[in-house]
């Protein structure tokens, strides 16, 4: 996996709990466009819709829930094991 997959799947992640571009550009310290250039690009590289979005919400379409479910264990328990690293330089 590409390292610009990595940042793309944190990025669709960061939308979808937020369900809101602008929230997300913010905690991401992006752009609202950057955000929307990733989810156009994941979805076509997956092939497949991820987010449901109108002029006042975005929420994650049903194969969008099955990824936030897979990447969020997932980031969590790689934070977990960087934070279990850092001890270790004490």
């Amino acid at each position: 996996m590409r390292r610009d997959e990595i940042g793309d799947l944190m990025a669709f992640l960061a939308i979808a709990e937020e369900c809101n571009f602008t929230r997300a550009a913010a905690r991401l310290g992006t752009s609202q466009s950057s955000l929307s250039t990733v989810v156009r690009r994941l979805g076509e590289r997956l092939d497949i819709r991820l987010l449901t979005r109108t002029t006042r919400s975005v929420t994650p379409t049903d194969a969008g829930l099955q990824l936030v479910d897979t990447l969020r264990p997932a980031f969590d328990e790689i934070e977990a094991r960087l934070l279990a690293l850092n001890e270790l330089r004490s």
